[in-house]
């Protein structure tokens, strides 16, 4: 096939849409009724938080690029206006099918367990009662009342909060605009008086509605209505003019409350003034506006999800074991220079990479510990770890990561508590993200120097790691270690070593190294070799990697893609991709690990990752690539993707560009996580070192000499 065919914007998926794709697969878990009540409720909240977040920064960035003329196509083919009008006809329909889900499906199941989630005109004599005092004597004192007129401008409404809006007048006078915010700082979820089987609740919101005269004495409400309002999150900032980028990066999020707003949700029955009115002074157009029949702002029901009681409607509890390698062990370092370790997140418990930064911390032999931070829990155990290794007077450094959207705020407090403990704090990189996740223990032994190295495909967030999947591996590989310490150099100050033994880094060399990996199973095939790729990844969207991968179907490489979210790529084209699959696996937790095998005839390549094939990832961010040498690892992670590739319960599967489920019909189900967990019990089950091993026999007779 002609190159110029690899390139046409029809073989390309828009990458915004196929965003909304992923959202729709997960939209779908919320419906499948084979999924348990409870775990459906939480996946409906699931993609009330992506979507937020997507409009926040996805379609925020595309409604700049319009306003500032840019009219460059995509891959596919589209201008920034052209996706915009795209997204908001995908948009209102997914989310008319949210609510449809909600109102027809989950709410009457929750009311055939007797929880009700009740209208302000829905309460007994007595709830109402209840309700009025709690709202005087806890809600009314916080509430502030915004009017507005001459002398007080609209004001600025943060970011999705949640409203009520109304028209308000005194007398004879014209109506005029008022609105309130509902507080933050009360559960939104308020229970209610109810007889012993029934669980009764009432929005937070819904009170503030049904008792806002209260705020306006001496006025007649008019109308009043519910609102929330999302701001562009995608502050630019100019690192090059800033001094100070931690200063910089906390004056941008001051910024971003009053960002244009991008997305407008409302009443369905709201007043058609006061939707004029809010239009103008928030300067949206109706594409912007999404009206609700039903809750705005459905991630509340994560609190139903939170209510007690509920487990046999839930996912089983697992608990993640600890790694095998890693039980009883008196000493992690020991353990290591035995081999290296592969831990499989959430099926193998993260305690093991904190308890090891833990003992680093307290170790006397351990001279410096370096890290990168990209996104860490607001009560980080790693990090907490590092102030006390700083504080006993070792050498830490640590990359902590500014620019991570939506974490900057909890970073900026982690970086500077770091600081005070004595570590020394890199805030990131200028013009790149640095999203490596690896950590560099250094130690004082018998034989010397001996450098440990952590190497993962996720976060070190011990509360995400719990359901992202995840992979990490643990080593104490001399070339491996020389590399992160070349790492950790060259990003505190201004070493670039000449070169690199095993670590492949973006965005200097890991573009090239995938696509020279792509060409040497293409010239496999051609040499009338085995040609064999499989990948999985969170997002696919490189237009280069993209025909690199057309390229080698048409030349007969056998590919497969586990892509969760979006990918670009259309499989099953005839003449174009016959030889590529793409499943995205959406289940009980968010596959998240990045895993690059290639079958190099037969000499088997397998890498881990913190990098996606996006040209973010591979342009524009500082990420590390790591093979697996170990034969025993290496066998395990095939199994591991063997048995993704087998998946027909959580694996939808493309085909130009639209994903279904499979036919299950007749077949065994394969759930790729529930075998994932089961394997970890089964590997977890070990006799302890320190077991007593005499047997114990049960008298059956006493003895002679005590007759």
């Amino acid at each position: 096939m002609p190159k110029e065919e690899y390139k046409k914007s029809k073989n390309y998926i828009n990458r915004e849409l196929s965003w909304l794709d992923f959202n729709f697969r997960c939209l779908c878990e919320a419906k499948y009724n084979k999924n348990p009540f409870f775990e459906r409720i939480k996946f409906l909240a699931i993609t009330a938080s992506n979507l937020d977040e997507f409009f926040m920064v996805r379609v925020a960035s595309l409604k700049n690029m319009v306003n500032s003329d840019y009219k460059k196509k995509d891959a596919s083919g589209l201008t920034p206006s052209a996706q915009l009008e795209k997204i908001y006809e995908k948009t209102h329909e997914f989310v008319s099918e949210q609510y449809n889900i909600l109102s027809r499906s989950l709410i009457p199941k929750l009311k055939t367990m007797n929880i009700r989630i009740l209208k302000h005109n829905e309460m007994s004599d007595t709830q109402e009662k209840y309700a009025y005092k709690y709202f005087r004597d806890q809600i009314y004192p916080v509430l502030t009342p915004m009017a507005v007129d001459s002398s007080r401008p609209f004001p600025v409404i943060h970011n999705k909060t949640l409203n009520i809006c109304a028209f308000i007048k005194k007398g004879n006078n014209k109506k005029s605009f008022a609105t309130v915010e509902v507080p933050s700082v009360f559960d939104r979820l308020i229970k209610l008086p109810s007889d012993d089987e029934e669980k009764n609740f009432i929005l937070l919101d819904e009170l503030v509605y049904k008792y806002i005269s209260d705020l306006f004495t001496g006025y007649d409400v008019l109308c009043a209505y519910p609102y929330r309002v999302m701001h562009d999150a995608d502050i630019p900032i100019d690192e090059d003019d800033s001094e100070d980028l931690l200063r910089e990066i906390e004056k941008s999020l001051i910024e971003r409350e009053r960002s244009g707003v991008i997305r407008l949700e409302v009443a369905k029955n709201i007043d058609k003034d006061l939707l004029k009115y809010l239009k103008k002074a928030l300067n949206i157009t109706n594409d912007d506006i999404y009206k609700i029949n039903g809750i705005i702002d459905l991630t509340v029901l994560n609190k139903i999800y939170a209510l007690d009681g509920y487990n046999e409607y839930k996912y089983k509890p697992f608990k993640a074991p600890v790694s095998k390698r890693l039980q009883n062990c008196d000493n992690i370092f020991d353990e290591i220079k035995k081999g290296d370790i592969l831990l499989y997140h959430p099926y193998e418990s993260f305690s093991s990479v904190v308890k090891w930064i833990r003992d680093a911390a307290l170790d006397k032999n351990v001279l410096s510990i370096k890290q990168t931070l990209y996104r860490v829990s607001s009560s980080s155990p790693i990090v907490d770890a590092l102030r006390t290794a700083a504080m006993n007077g070792k050498q830490v450094t640590v990359l902590v990561e500014l620019k991570a959207r939506f974490d900057e705020e909890n970073n900026i407090i982690w970086a500077r508590k770091l600081e005070n403990a004595g570590c020394h704090v890199i805030y990131g990189l200028v013009g790149l993200k640095t999203h490596s996740k690896i950590t560099e223990i250094i130690r004082r032994e018998s034989g010397g120097i001996k450098r440990y190295v952590h190497l993962g495909t996720g976060n070190y967030n011990d509360i995400t790691a719990n359901f992202y999947t995840d992979m990490g591996l643990l080593t104490c590989s001399n070339e491996i270690g020389e590399d992160a310490g070349a790492f950790f150099n060259m990003i505190s100050g201004f070493c670039e070593p000449d070169k690199w033994n095993k670590l492949i880094l973006a965005p200097i060399w890991l573009r090239k190294k995938v696509e020279s990996l792509i060409k040497n199973e293409i010239e496999n095939v051609r040499q009338g070799k085995k040609g064999r790729i499989i990948a999985k990844m969170n997002s696919l969207v490189d237009p280069d990697i993209i025909e690199l991968l057309y390229k080698a179907s048409c030349e007969g490489v056998k590919i497969d893609l586990i892509v969760r979210g979006i990918c670009a790529l259309s499989a099953g084209v005839k003449g174009l991709s016959e030889n590529i699959t793409v499943r995205s696996i959406i289940g009980r937790y968010l596959e998240h690990t990045r895993i690059y095998y290639f079958y190099n005839g037969g000499k088997e390549n397998i890498y881990l990752a913190s990098a996606d094939w996006m040209q973010r990832n591979l342009n524009r961010r500082v990420e590390i690539m790591f093979p697996i040498d170990d034969n025993g690892i290496k066998s395990r992670i095939k199994d591991i993707l063997s048995v993704q590739l087998k998946d027909n319960v959580r694996a939808y599967v493309q085909k130009n560009g639209e994903y279904k489920k499979q036919d299950r019909r007749g077949r065994k189900n394969i759930d790729c996580q529930e075998i994932s967990m089961q394997e970890a019990i089964k590997n977890s089950i070990v006799c302890d070192k320190n077991e007593d091993k005499r047997v114990f026999i049960p008298k059956t007779k006493p003895d002679k000499e005590n007759k």
